[in-house]
């Protein structure tokens, strides 16, 4: 069994000596008479618990505190003082330090103290290992070379540190914003809380609020006899996931602003008020500040949404992370379907490096998948993917900005207007390019390389 280490930072010896001896069968510990000692020692061994006295001569406990805390913040710290000072124990409680005991010191109570502390300590431990476990499950969003996912996963890792600052993810389908959205919960506070998804374009607009707050018997036809809690309450203490938060209606947007400002709400059908704790992370592949301008997304709910607001890039937009991917899912799908696969054709890098990724990873992911299933191995073919030079796929694909097929473009006697067959063109790949982004003008523009305004206006000439 692993010994937690404890580290005894008091310059009265009687005191050292008497907690080292009654403590030593138990834990690792290690006393010092001065805290400058004490400090130089954690920089190159931190404990698990120290125990500090206020009182010391030189470095002074709080000041020791500070420090300690600088250097490692998970450490946690037990004050020792001669007499309960409510102004310093306060101030110390603030620094950081977990709790306090009052000299002279009864063992008994000490031991009940660290036997709280320590189990603290274990439960952090258990939190990280769940949580490291989450993310090695959910690998292939974090499988990245590219700075852009380096920088996300920074994000995380600070937005995470709140448990209830609600968060917006703007994204493409298929980048991950789910995903995002659970490793933010995995890493906050309210770990062990529920993590509750919503779709809201899934839910029709006249039955979302009371997906979202219940509602009380006999609120509708149709409505349970017993009433029903909604989401938001059922996700208390835990994390509620709005996916595709840009779908809710007018009145369902309100009664959510009103929620996120003061944690309040009401049942349909009830005049009680209720108050709960959930943490709000929301998610949209819609173009909101279009949406605000049109008036069918109010700019204050915006606002409350995104007080932390995160953008998760498009496989397109970082290209570095296609191969990586690929080989994650090659090895995943191989062992999954007990085949023998080891690497990917050089014609089948050319083609995933070269493909047009509408829908991001999930598309990645699924092609190598139906690879995996189609090939024999060991080496992954551009057949096995369904996939041509050039970025084709069995499904009608093209490499992206490809206009013409390779043979060369026939042109009749009569010769023919160019004008117009560009105008066409430009028809057909604006029209391509709303479908691919499911109506958002934002992501179209985007994908043909295009300022949102110029493509509105083309969009209007043309359509």
């Amino acid at each position: 069994m692993v010994q937690f280490s404890l580290v005894v930072i008091d310059d009265e010896k009687t005191i050292r000596d008497g907690i080292e001896a009654a403590l030593k069968s138990e834990y690792a510990v290690r006393s010092f008479a001065a805290a400058e000692e004490a400090i130089d020692e954690i920089k190159t061994s931190p404990p698990d618990l120290v125990l500090l006295d206020i009182g010391l001569p030189g470095m002074d406990g709080i000041e020791a505190l500070t420090k300690i805390k600088e250097l490692y913040p998970d450490v946690l710290v037990i004050m020792i003082t001669a007499f309960e000072d409510a102004k310093t124990v306060i101030s110390a409680m603030k620094l950081g330090a977990y709790d306090y005991v009052l000299k002279p010191i009864v063992m008994g109570g000490l031991r009940v103290t660290i036997k709280n502390a320590l189990e603290t300590i274990r439960l952090r431990k258990e939190v990280k290992v769940l949580q490291e476990n989450y993310l090695k499950e959910n690998i292939p969003f974090f499988i990245a070379q590219s700075n852009k996912i380096q920088e996300i996963m920074d994000f995380i890792t600070k937005a995470a540190q709140s448990a209830d600052a609600p968060i917006l993810i703007l994204g493409e389908t298929g980048t991950g914003k789910e995903l995002i959205a659970r490793a933010i919960h995995c890493r906050s506070p309210n770990f062990k809380g529920p993590f509750l998804t919503l779709n809201c374009a899934a839910i029709p607009k006249d039955l979302i609020e009371s997906e979202l707050f219940g509602y009380e018997k006999g609120a509708f036809s149709g409505a349970e006899p017993s009433g029903k809690k909604g989401i938001i309450e059922a996700a208390a203490d835990g994390t509620l996931f709005l996916d595709e938060v840009g779908d809710l209606s007018p009145q369902a947007q309100a009664k959510l602003l009103r929620f996120l400002e003061n944690g309040e709400f009401y049942r349909v059908g009830s005049s009680q008020k209720r108050h709960i704790r959930t943490r709000i992370v929301s998610a949209t592949n819609k173009d909101l500040s279009a949406m605000m301008d049109e008036g069918t997304f109010r700019h204050d709910l915006y606002f409350r949404l995104g007080v932390v607001t995160v953008h998760i890039p498009s496989l397109n937009e970082r290209r570095e992370d296609v191969i990586p991917l690929a080989q994650h899912f090659l090895v995943l799908y191989s062992a999954k379907y007990h085949k023998q696969f080891t690497s990917i054709s050089k014609e089948a890098v050319k083609a995933l490096q070269e493909h047009h990724w509408v829908g991001n990873v999930r598309e990645l992911r699924n092609i190598i998948e139906r690879g995996v299933l189609i090939g024999r191995g060991p080496e992954l073919k551009l057949e096995d993917m369904g996939m041509s030079m050039g970025g084709r796929t069995e499904t009608g694909g093209r490499a992206a900005g490809e206009i013409f097929p390779d043979e060369e473009p026939l042109i009749p006697p009569e010769g023919f207007d160019l004008m117009k067959a560009i105008e066409e063109y430009e028809r057909r790949y604006i029209k391509a390019a709303l479908k691919y982004a499911e109506g958002n003008e934002s992501r179209a523009a985007r994908l043909l390389h295009m300022n949102h305004c110029t493509f509105r206006y083309q969009r209007k000439k043309i359509l």
